[in-house]
């Protein structure tokens, strides 16, 4: 069964959200702060975590940040802040998804499927070797490669790239990516795909600013360039 790691400290929150999934077959461990978050994700790797924003002492932007730095776990924000700019820095600072509190569970436990299938997936459909100018890509070993340097990309980020080079030179809206990349297509938010377009640009383009690999179609979406 999957294992699921809530971080919240509303505890009324923490017990209805724990409850409800395990309904939904999963095996739920709950904490109320980050630093218990954390411990626990050392000690027993969950399969996906979620995490609220507003914590005592370590807050919620730094806990994902420390979870990225020792794993590629998917990590899920549930939050009562949906400010535009909080969205944004969540995912910045690593989330794969961002729900808004009050929590619809079966909209949670479908993007929480989703996520699931990505990180048991394979990067890509086809196996082989694929250029683009100086990125090499890895479907089946699930690596990038700049120049002789290896790019470290989360899981979502490297599904991105892979659907991009699947289509390469084709564009790809943004609705697209979200059903092909996130596994959904009717609770997308187009944020989640700009956001990670900007995140894997810093790791493969020389300069981010000016894109020469994953480009911008004004209007229409992303496309890889050839």
């Amino acid at each position: 069964m999957p294992r699921l790691l809530i971080v919240e400290d509303d505890d009324r929150i923490r017990l209805s959200l724990r409850l409800a999934l395990e309904d939904e077959g999963y095996v739920v461990k709950d904490v109320a702060t980050a630093e218990e978050g954390l411990a626990e994700q050392r000690a027993n790797p969950a399969d996906v975590v979620l995490v609220d924003l507003m914590l005592p002492g370590m807050d919620g932007f730094d806990c994902i940040r420390a979870l990225r730095r020792h794993g590629d776990v998917p990590v899920v924000v549930v939050s009562a802040r949906d400010d535009t700019h909080d969205v944004v820095a969540a995912l910045e600072a690593g989330a794969d998804d961002y729900v808004v509190k009050p929590v619809a569970v079966k909209e949670l436990s479908a993007r929480l499927r989703a996520l699931r299938r990505r990180a048991s997936g394979s990067g890509g459909d086809a196996p082989e070797v694929r250029r683009f100018g100086e990125i090499e890509l890895r479907p089946d070993a699930g690596e990038v490669l700049l120049g002789d340097e290896q790019v470290h990309l989360t899981r979502t980020e490297f599904r991105l790239l892979c659907e991009l080079a699947d289509q390469s030179g084709r564009v790809l809206s943004r609705q697209q990516l979200l059903d092909r990349v996130w596994g959904y297509d009717v609770y997308g938010d187009e944020r989640l795909v700009d956001v990670h377009v900007g995140r894997l640009r810093r790791k493969i383009e020389r300069d981010p600013a000016n894109p020469q690999h994953v480009v911008t179609v004004r209007g229409l979406g992303y496309k890889l360039a050839t």
